[in-house]
């Protein structure tokens, strides 16, 4: 998996927490989190509902400002990072977020433009080919089941200049079998090329290598 972020230290962590809180409104959910993500390792967040997990990928994506504590991406402060830094961390919400209108190339190609590259036909093609979609490429994504968007959706995470580190929200939802397996297949890859993955599922996870580390974010509520 290529990548075009800049790079941390031999050995650093990609991903660093220390003393975060997180909220929803005036509630707070959790505090005193404290993360080390790094190349190679695949973290599985874990926890009841209602606790903070969606909370807690969004602060990482820098979508929402933590209640306290700091965030360090490649060793850096992601309250000060340039854009070249804020591009290393990538967030794929649960929601597919792909325009009914549009086919599902030219939803992938969308969503690849807004990260700042605009991917060519060729490497559409490539990504949805990665996750087993190819043949719905010309289809109206109203056409498509809950699990054929969920591929297209995922197929982001194949198209070329990937981020380091990917914030994955409830990835194997709605994935049939063979779509796990092929989910994680590209966690694999993308953890051997030296990302790192921090994810939620409800499902147990079959990923077999790396062994997924886990983080119950349990262990740090606020909430009786």
């Amino acid at each position: 998996m290529q990548t075009s972020t800049p790079s941390a230290p031999p050995d650093a962590p990609l991903l660093e927490v220390s003393f975060l809180a997180g909220s929803r409104g005036e509630r707070r959910l959790f505090q005193n989190l404290a993360i080390s993500l790094l190349a190679g390792q695949v973290m599985w967040l874990r926890g009841r509902n209602g606790r903070g997990k969606t909370t807690l990928l969004r602060l990482l994506a820098g979508l929402s400002t933590p209640a306290q504590g700091e965030i360090r991406v490649l060793g850096q402060s992601l309250k000060s990072a340039p854009v070249s830094l804020r591009s290393a961390v990538g967030y794929l919400a649960h929601a597919n977020a792909l325009k009914d209108d549009l086919t599902a190339a030219e939803a992938l190609s969308f969503v690849g433009a807004l990260s700042g590259h605009t991917p060519s036909p060729a490497e559409v093609g490539e990504a949805l080919k990665r996750l087993g979609i190819a043949s719905r490429a010309d289809a109206p994504v109203r056409t498509l089941s809950q699990g054929q968007r969920r591929r297209v959706a995922l197929a982001r995470l194949a198209l070329p200049r990937a981020p380091r580190v990917w914030l994955l929200d409830e990835p194997f939802d709605a994935l049939d079998d063979r779509g796990v397996e092929v989910l994680n297949r590209l966690l694999a890859d993308h953890a051997a090329a030296g990302g790192a993955v921090l994810l939620t599922s409800h499902q147990s996870l079959s990923l077999r290598e790396p062994v997924p580390q886990v983080l119950n974010l349990d262990d740090y509520s606020v909430l009786a």
